[in-house]
């Protein structure tokens, strides 16, 4: 297949949802030669901070002079962003081929049942790393843990950075329901590191200690000097970060050198990034749930010293948008509501009572695109972009930051029955 071929192919697979079980991605593996089986994981799974602590992860071990594999979702603008090589993007030929031979794969299957788009992608994944010779892969999973796709690999290590309330609809509604789903990554005498708090850290314990699973805990963010990435709770996804490599010393082992340069270097796109243009500053920040909110809010305090902000807002239906609406309305000296280009979109004319309840000072209005959001906000001294990683890839392609274009709707996704 041309690569233009292989992603059309993929986007057709979305025709069958995201289902939650291991037994189509396990066959899959199979008739891929099982590649998991050559490969080394450090496996991640949380609900905010998975991608950052993952970034950590793989500059930390590449720093150290291994060759690390990244998997990681959504993509922001590339389907191709989802599988790297020491920071590398896979190339459009062995997407092409890769998707070519998965698609003879498939074929194997009963007409009846459909492997989805995620699962290919997975063990697409596990074939090229494994071609690759990666010596070890930093592995995020896509949703929950313990029936999710990536769920198929004994990692090295087991990473859980936190457990918050999203994807309810799936998850489940309380803390322990969800932290009991992420808890399913975790192996038989794997080491498990986590910065999970309260009673969701008791479900992970409790499966930890079921399992002879050593168990080390993050308390706090610790002070590095040199990380890249912007805000305290960065910090503490780099105390996660480093738990692990010292869990894992005896088996890959890490100088304080190759940390220090690790983190110094991470780049991860969309986690308060900044960007200045004249006399303008662009902040994309991809949070889309209330935690990652908080977050987001609590590093807009210390970064801007409460200079007026001017918010572009856009999220998805099935988030907390009331919630979202009510943390970052006090902060907003102008706020604009635009739709996700998804269908799965918020309808901004629904956020803006809600935003105008919180603030009713702020100039709120409603506009039909993000391309209108940026003229209306050109002369505005500080922009932010956030409720959505959808929204900010588009965003980023509005920018000039990438010029790919049309692969962003591969990361729309359904709940499939089975």
């Amino acid at each position: 297949m041309t690569y233009a071929e292989a992603i059309q192919f993929l986007n057709g697979l979305q025709l069958f949802g995201t289902s939650f079980g291991l037994a189509t991605t396990v066959r899959l593996a199979e008739l891929a030669g099982n590649p998991q089986n050559k490969l080394r994981f450090i496996h991640v799974a949380g609900t905010n901070g998975k991608g950052s602590t993952c970034a950590m992860l793989e500059s930390i071990y590449r720093a150290a002079g291994l060759r690390v594999g990244l998997y990681t979702s959504p993509h922001l603008v590339s389907f191709r962003e989802r599988i790297q090589i020491d920071r590398k993007l896979i190339s459009e030929d062995d997407v092409g081929r890769l998707v070519s031979e998965a698609k003879e794969s498939l074929e194997e299957f009963p007409a009846d049942a459909h492997a989805t788009l995620f699962e290919v992608v997975t063990v697409i994944a596990l074939r090229y790393f494994a071609e690759e010779k990666c010596d070890l892969v930093i592995w995020e999973t896509g949703l929950g843990g313990r029936l999710d796709a990536t769920n198929i690999v004994t990692p090295l290590a087991s990473v859980i950075t936190n457990v918050q309330f999203d994807h309810e609809k799936w998850l489940g509604n309380t803390l322990e329901e969800i932290a009991c789903e992420k808890a399913g990554i975790i192996k038989p005498r794997v080491p498990v590191i986590t910065a999970a708090e309260g009673s969701a850290l008791d479900v992970i314990r409790e499966t930890a200690e079921r399992l002879l699973a050593p168990l080390h805990v993050v308390r706090d963010g610790r002070e590095q000097s040199t990380l890249s990435l912007r805000g305290k709770h960065q910090r503490i996804n780099a105390a996660v970060a480093i738990g692990t490599v010292e869990a894992l010393a005896s088996a890959l082992p890490v100088t304080t050198a190759a940390i220090d340069r690790g983190l110094a270097g991470v780049d991860w796109p969309a986690r308060f990034q900044v960007i200045r243009r004249d006399a303008q500053t662009i902040v994309l920040d991809g949070a889309h749930n209330p935690a990652g909110i908080d977050a987001l809010a609590t590093t807009l305090r210390a970064e801007t010293h409460n200079k007026p902000l001017t918010f572009i807002l856009g999220m998805l239906e099935d988030k907390n948008w009331k919630r979202v609406c009510e943390t970052l309305a006090p902060l907003a000296s102008k706020f604009f509501l635009v739709p996700v280009a998804s269908q799965r979109t918020a309808l901004p004319e629904k956020l803006a009572p809600v935003c105008r309840v919180a603030n009713p000072s702020t100039q709120i209005l409603v506009l039909s695109s993000l391309a209108e959001a940026f003229v209306a906000a050109k002369d505005d001294t500080t922009v932010v972009v956030t409720g959505s990683l959808y929204l900010v890839g588009e965003a980023m392609e509005l920018l000039g930051l990438s010029t790919v274009r049309g692969e962003r709707q591969l990361n729309e996704w359904s709940a499939a029955r089975r």
